[in-house]
């Protein structure tokens, strides 16, 4: 008897903390027409339990374009769609390469996957969708030269045309050497960037003794 009026008062204290199933609701679909995609765990920060979502999805009132992360059915979806659907779920990473080339309009390459930074020492993430290639930042890496752009209502750090000029040099064996080559030509013939911010960054890089012929061919040729 003592136990059954201990878990009444505990699931009445539940019910109490917990808004109503009709608030939960409103609150979600608010929060993603402010917000355009959240985790479930935002969801839960806000005091909307997962069955609510569940429903919603049910419902077709919110869509999963991927395994926790969700958003509106009608959400006004950018060309840069998935690099704001990567941003929501590894929060800590920073577009970078192909995947920041192509943001910055500097490349006609289409990356068959986002590509994102993170920490040295941070763990890995397991993503289904959208496809992420990873590669390893460390100290200031992570944070100088980074644009913060706001992509569906998603605040999404992007390297700085220079700055990933000087990443696809730096990784050039893994995206290939022409499309580095294709960003610096874009990125100086449309002056998005400047032979001394290339400089800076590269030298950081240890990548400038092999930009440097590139760089000084294509200003000389008016690139």
């Amino acid at each position: 008897m003592i136990k059954h009026l201990l878990y009444l008062s505990r699931s009445e204290e539940t019910s109490h903390s917990m808004p109503s199933t009709s608030a939960q609701r409103l609150r979600a679909l608010d929060l993603l027409k402010t917000r355009g995609m959240l985790r479930l765990k935002d969801f839960i920060a806000e005091g909307i339990g997962p069955e609510t979502l569940a429903r919603l999805v049910r419902e077709e009132a919110v869509v999963r374009p991927a395994r926790g992360l969700y958003q509106l059915p009608d959400a006004h979806l950018e060309a840069a769609h998935t690099l704001a659907e990567a941003a929501v779920l590894v929060p800590k990473g920073v577009v970078c390469l192909t995947s920041a080339l192509q943001y910055h309009e500097l490349t006609l390459q289409m990356p068959s996957a986002v590509w994102m930074a993170i920490d040295r020492s941070a763990w890995r993430p397991k993503i289904d969708y959208p496809p992420i290639r990873f590669v390893r930042f460390t100290g200031s890496a992570l944070t100088e030269g980074i644009e913060r752009h706001r992509i569906e209502n998603v605040d999404v750090p992007i390297t700085d045309p220079a700055r990933t000029i000087v990443d696809c040099f730096r990784y050039r064996t893994k995206i290939g050497l022409d499309v580095a080559m294709e960003g610096l030509r874009e990125g100086l013939r449309r002056r998005r960037c400047k032979p001394d911010q290339l400089w800076h960054y590269a030298r950081k890089a240890r990548v400038w003794s092999v930009m440097r012929p590139y760089v000084e061919a294509m200003v000389s040729d008016g690139a």
